[in-house]
């Protein structure tokens, strides 16, 4: 097999007038077989009709994740579209410099939460008090979540009447919003992550409250003690805030008072809070929803939420096929992707890499993640599915007809470690047709491993497909394990290689202290009916939380107790025990392990252990990460099964 590269090859064609190769607006991803570009006929009063309104209206709260996580609206069918697209000077000026969404492939809705302030701050501009990404993508059935903190300093753009961008120097990412609205969130957001955005989503923080309680509340797991008064004075000017540790029920105002606070901690904590209400609250719409909650939402959402979309006129059908879509996720495939190594002062900082990291795992979510994380914790081998890329040989076919891109990106996949393959007989690149839309890797039956290492190639290029090698391409595969067919969606730049977040094993930091809950329990037993559990392993440099240590409560009727502990970097974890095994929270565990006799349900956050439950025949006893998931996947572990029934010695 001849390996030379060379540069320039293939057939030319050129963009047409805006730039684009195919400018004509396209059906987002489906989750089910619709036909393509039809209008959605005007609904029936049957039974299937009224299904249709109850899974879009719970589209409508999924991604609601603006506003502190009021956001992700996806939408209302037929009537209710219309009073969500985008209608004001503000949000149509925005939509200009959104992409088109293509057909079965990612969508990114970047969601802006802002509030406009009442009395005297109303004079002064709205803030974008949330920004956040979210990215749906139909072929790995995943929904991944990418927040910003309002504090990061990145450089500032707004676009001018023409629409070209103009910088406005370096400053808080939120401020983008103050200085030109939504247009400048959008384009400053567009230049730091490099990624096409679909959709613009705005609600205002006033909606929040009002969408929460007509839901009826959403389930949450608060992990400490909230509590402010304001006083007015200088050093007390923040919000009133009155929240008790422990699984709960948060009302509207109580939610809102939870994803906003930050004045005893950071913005980096903030965000966290937000993405936890994000996951309780699609959980619950998707598990939980009325028909009769409909109308009031639909109202709530409608008044306070603005949807612009790339294909410049939001459709029915288009909020119908993200609702199937999002409402049939398997468990596990909500991804919370975070910027990792923020520093923070006056503002908040990260080096470019860093945000380049987060944009990757944002872009590429691992469904493996917690598998191989689980793997690692216990100790196990996996498989490794997909072999290393220096192993893999690539053919380069352009099927775009632009000249010289097959050659251009035979030397990017060099660069990455792959072993570039040309075709035989001094062959041109091309593939046997120049009108593929999407970029195809195709991939040989032999070895078993070509599969799984067109799936990994397939992340370099975003929306490429993989398919198993037609007969036609075999000739110019010249032996190659896998074919890249360039379509006209691509630019000629692929992306960066996929990061690695799957935690190394390590020991688990814990220490034996049975002593500091023993006392804490003993009182508390006798209002229980089950009977509690001491931990005899904690977290190294925890103890009981000074405030509310041990608390004694009802959830929904069901006799429950909370441990709430500080570690030494004063992050807050916990350990629910509550005679309530199918509450909200249980629902869609990743892993199941069963240890002399017992069982382990695990709830991961990509790699990470964010909560592990042990079952017994009256309750359940919870392990709780911190907001931050900053315990170590051993360390949850240990603990957890470290748990033993109080007065057992």
């Amino acid at each position: 097999m001849k390996t030379t590269l060379k540069r320039g090859y293939g057939r030319g064609a050129a963009l047409n007038g805006n730039g684009h190769r195919n400018g004509a607006a396209v059906a987002p991803p489906r989750a089910t077989p619709v036909v393509r570009y039809r209008q959605p006929e005007p609904p029936r009063r049957s039974g299937l009709a009224l299904v249709r309104r109850i899974l879009v209206g719970t589209l409508l709260l999924l991604v609601l994740a603006g506003a502190g996580a009021a956001g992700g609206a996806y939408l209302y069918y037929h009537e209710s579209v219309a009073s969500v697209r985008a209608h004001t000077p503000d949000v149509k000026r925005a939509a200009k410099q959104l992409d088109i969404p293509l057909a079965n492939h990612a969508a990114i809705a970047l969601v802006v939460g802002y509030d406009h302030r009442l009395g005297k701050e109303s004079e002064g501009p709205s803030r974008s008090d949330t920004m956040m990404l979210v990215r749906a993508d139909p072929l790995t059935k995943t929904i991944s979540l990418l927040s910003f903190p309002r504090d990061l300093l990145v450089p500032l753009y707004c676009p001018d009447k023409d629409g070209n961008l103009v910088g406005k120097g370096t400053g808080k990412i939120n401020s983008a919003y103050a200085i030109c609205g939504s247009q400048g969130s959008l384009a400053t957001v567009k230049q730091l992550i490099g990624l096409p955005v679909n959709y613009l989503i705005t609600v205002d923080f006033r909606g929040f409250r009002q969408v929460v309680d007509r839901l009826g509340g959403v389930w949450m797991d608060v992990d400490r003690r909230y509590y402010n008064k304001n006083t007015g004075s200088y050093l007390n000017n923040f919000a009133n805030i009155n929240l008790q540790p422990g699984y709960q029920k948060l009302s509207g105002q109580q939610a809102l008072d939870f994803v906003r606070f930050r004045h005893t901690d950071d913005d980096l904590h903030r965000v966290a809070r937000q993405q936890a209400f994000v996951r309780s609250f699609r959980e619950q719409v998707s598990t939980s929803f009325s028909p009769f909650k409909v109308p009031s939402l639909v109202n709530a959402i409608t008044s306070n939420i603005e949807v612009a979309d790339g294909g410049r006129k939001l459709q029915g059908k288009q909020v119908y096929n993200y609702a199937l879509f999002a409402y049939g996720l398997p468990a596990g495939h909500v991804f919370q992707d975070k910027i990792e190594n923020v520093v923070c002062g006056l503002g908040c900082t990260a080096a470019p890499e860093e945000i380049q990291k987060a944009v990757q795992s944002f872009s590429n979510p691992d469904v493996e993640s917690s598998k191989t994380a689980n793997a690692a914790a216990l100790g196990r081998k996996i498989k490794q599915k997909a072999p290393p890329v220096s192993t893999v040989s690539v053919t380069v076919l352009n099927g775009s007809g632009v000249a010289g891109v097959a050659a251009d990106t035979s030397y990017l996949l060099g660069q990455r470690g792959y072993r570039v393959v040309t075709p035989p007989n001094n062959l041109e690149p091309n593939a046997p047709r120049q009108d593929y839309f999407h970029t195809v890797i195709y991939y040989n039956s032999k070895p078993k491993t070509a599969r799984a290492a067109a799936a990994g190639l397939a992340k370099l290029f975003g929306d490429a497909e993989t398919q198993p090698i037609t007969r036609q391409l075999r000739r110019s595969a010249n032996g190659a394990m896998l074919v890249v067919v360039l379509g006209q969606t691509y630019h000629g730049r692929i992306g960066p290689a996929p990061v690695d977040r799957t935690p190394r094993r390590q020991p688990a930091n814990v220490q034996t202290n049975p002593g500091a809950t023993v006392d804490l329990l003993r009182p508390l037993q006798r209002q229980m009916r089950f009977r509690l559990m001491v931990p005899h392993v904690l977290e190294r440099t925890s103890l009981p939380a000074h405030d509310v240590p041990a608390r004694a409560y009802r959830i929904a009727g069901h006799p429950s107790v909370r441990l709430t502990f500080a570690t030494g970097a004063s992050e807050y974890w916990g350990i629910q025990m509550v005679a309530w095994n199918d509450a909200p929270a249980l629902r869609g565990a990743n892993e199941v392990l069963r240890i002399k006799g017992r069982r382990y349900d695990l709830y991961y956050s990509g790699a990470r252990l964010h909560m592990v439950v042990l079952h017994g025949p009256k309750a359940s006893y919870w392990v709780v990460n911190t907001i931050v998931n900053s315990l170590s996947n051993e360390t949850m572990l240990a603990v957890a099964k470290g748990l033993k029934p109080l007065g057992s010695g």
